[in-house]
């Protein structure tokens, strides 16, 4: 018992500790409502106290419907989005006129949202320098981008700093020789795509940080409205749908499920492995009331008529008369219930060779409770007879 409960504790605590390590240090991350250090409630304040209102969507359809020439559209997770998703998003940054922030997008998703953009790997600098005209960019002077992506524009993968010639994209923040912020030209009705390598600057533990805060509102209060798009789950169910696609159980379940059964399987058998050692031999255990034979008797027999067993009860009570009549004839125990050997040796031994012993000793099921005391009766009277002949 107290290795049982020791066991257990064990098992309990790894399971808190893992818990406690995969849950809350990135609680609430990117989240304008969240003030834990990796939420970005504390922008989405200073922007409101400049009069940009924020609005939280978790769809694509939400985002695209709400895009227009006075509102921001930023996405915290653009790789997370399905081909459906990324094309809404595209098709609504195109003819909205303003201005679309991608936080952090990868080969996976710049294909269709940034194309012509290529990711270059992560940069191996905190903080870095603008390099770069961009108006928010020297304004806010050196931010924290270097722990995020960075971007080519070029066929070749190279990209210099400053303004794009030709295309009009603007790069800042050079790491390596690759800019970890672009801003692309998007449609013809004047908007724009903002690539931001790293969504540190928008945490509310590192915006006051360096210029982090400069450039986190102006890029994100160059409009009035600023839409903050969160894909969910609920992206993934509705792109499904919109592709007339049937979905699993198992796709219906949360991700990490595998090895959430996986654990729950070595638990399992751990316990099974515990349980199953040998605790000594087998012992026998007096009862602790005695019981008389007849008692048992009776006790079966009324719950074979509880259960209107008569097929079963039949069958018992011929199988222990033909043993019986066996032993009476001398047919050997292992040709007791063999018709053809018992029947003729209990026939030779009664006075009315006539009786079908057959019949009784390997007939048919008793119809009702009638005729099974009859067959209880005949089993008796052959029995008699065949003892006292």
């Amino acid at each position: 018992m107290r290795r049982g409960l020791l066991l257990f504790g064990v098992l309990a605590a790894g399971a808190t500790v893992l818990a406690a390590l995969n849950s809350g240090s990135r609680h609430g991350l990117l989240d304008p409502r969240s003030a834990d250090p990796f939420g970005s409630r504390a922008v989405a304040e200073l922007l409101k106290e400049r009069g940009v209102t924020t609005r939280v969507v978790t769809t694509a359809r939400e985002a695209a419907e709400a895009t227009g020439p006075r509102t921001t559209l930023l996405v915290t997770d653009p790789d997370r989005l399905g081909t459906t998703q990324r094309r809404q998003i595209r098709w609504a940054s195109d003819l909205s006129g303003g201005r679309t922030i991608l936080i952090a997008p990868g080969s996976h998703s710049l294909t269709e949202l940034a194309p012509g953009v290529h990711s270059k790997g992560d940069a191996d600098a905190e903080n870095l320098d603008p390099a770069c005209a961009l108006p928010a960019a020297t304004s806010a002077g050196r931010a924290t981008l270097g722990d995020g992506t960075r971007y080519s524009t070029g066929k070749d993968g190279s990209t210099g700093t400053g303004t794009g010639t030709g295309t009009g994209t603007t790069t800042c923040y050079p790491a390596g020789g690759h800019p970890t912020l672009l801003v692309l030209p998007t449609g013809t009705n004047g908007g724009d795509t903002v690539l931001l390598g790293s969504g540190t600057i928008l945490l509310n533990e590192a915006l006051a940080d360096e210029g982090n805060a400069s450039l986190a509102l102006q890029l994100l209060g160059s409009r009035p409205n600023l839409v903050w798009y969160m894909p969910s789950l609920a992206d993934a169910d509705a792109e499904s749908q919109a592709a007339g696609e049937e979905r699993s159980l198992l796709d219906l379940a949360p991700a990490g499920w595998s090895w959430a059964l996986l654990q729950l399987f070595v638990a399992a058998a751990l316990a099974a492995l515990w349980r199953a050692r040998r605790l000594g031999p087998l012992v026998t255990e007096n009862l602790p009331v005695a019981i008389r034979a007849s008692e048992a008797t009776e006790g079966r027999a009324r719950l074979y008529r509880k259960a209107r067993a008569r097929d079963r009860a039949a069958t018992v009570l011929r199988a222990a008369a033909r043993e019986r009549l066996a032993a009476l004839t001398g047919v050997p125990h292992a040709q007791a219930h063999d018709p053809a050997t018992l029947a003729p040796a209990v026939s030779a031994r009664l006075t009315d060779g006539a009786r079908d012993v057959t019949d009784i000793l390997f007939g048919s099921i008793p119809s009702d409770d009638a005729a099974l005391v009859a067959l209880a009766d005949h089993l008796d009277a052959l029995e008699r007879e065949v003892r006292t002949s």
